[in-house]
């Protein structure tokens, strides 16, 4: 309709850049496009670059001003930016913005005293909120493509192998025994901190997102809840509150 309120919330990230097309306060519809060939996005923006949009991302300086420069009204998503959240942070200039967007959607959206959101993707990232909006931080480790890639690249005859699913827990050769690390290690490394949140925290709520987190069977329990579009609707709330 006319009179519709359109905006776009632009997630650039390492692999891929998502942009949530929000009407009228709703996520309408997800497009995705690479962040290593640009071209598409670049001839897509320019269609679109009447609306108003919110921007996050961790794509380098001269990249992320490609992507500004095409639009009209656009807020980047900085350090400096008003945020809804309170940041307990040693190095905030440092803190990446799309941990910012999905802890500010575990805020607007958990009932508990505490939040965690569980971002499994190029790196897997913990990162903690508490109900009064104040940000404590978290962690950060490789995600499954990078501990293949690290196997590869600083031994001298590991081969590079890719796989997202289950796997047995005892390989017989050397490639299942690669797939076996790599994937049942991170699903224990998931659990393992997850059960040390529960411990410290009672009351929590994990909310998980990231291309990689449907290889991971975690959301069987009722204080966790997946949403593949939790970091663009994190970007909208900001939008929200700088509107």
């Amino acid at each position: 309709m006319k009179n519709d309120k359109h905006v776009l919330s632009i997630d650039a990230g390492n692999t891929s850049i998502k942009v949530g097309w929000f009407i009228n306060g709703q996520l309408n519809s997800v497009n995705r496009f690479s962040s290593i060939n640009l071209t598409e996005i670049e001839n897509w923006l320019e269609k679109h670059s009447n609306y108003e949009v919110i921007l996050s991302s961790v794509l380098s300086e001269n990249v992320t001003e490609q992507l500004v420069l095409l639009l009209k009204k656009c807020l980047l998503v900085t350090a400096e930016t008003d945020l809804p959240i309170k940041l307990d942070y040693k190095t905030k200039a440092t803190l990446g913005i799309d941990r910012i967007c999905n802890a500010v959607y575990a805020h607007s959206h958990s009932k508990t005293k505490q939040a965690v959101t569980i971002d499994i993707g190029t790196c897997v990232k913990f990162d903690l909120i508490d109900s009064s909006g104040l940000y404590l931080g978290g962690s950060i480790s490789p995600g499954i493509d990078l501990r293949y890639k690290a196997l590869n690249d600083y031994t001298g005859k590991l081969p590079l192998l890719s796989n997202k699913s289950a796997i047995h827990l005892v390989g017989t050769s050397t490639d299942s025994c690669i797939h076996s690390g790599v994937i049942n290690g991170l699903r224990g490394e998931l659990y393992t901190m997850m059960n040390e949140y529960r411990d410290l925290f009672p009351s929590l709520t994990f909310f998980m997102t990231g291309g990689d987190a449907s290889s991971f069977e975690l959301v069987s329990k009722n204080d966790i809840f997946a949403d593949e579009n939790l970091t663009l609707s994190g970007l909208y709330e900001i939008y929200k509150h700088n509107a």
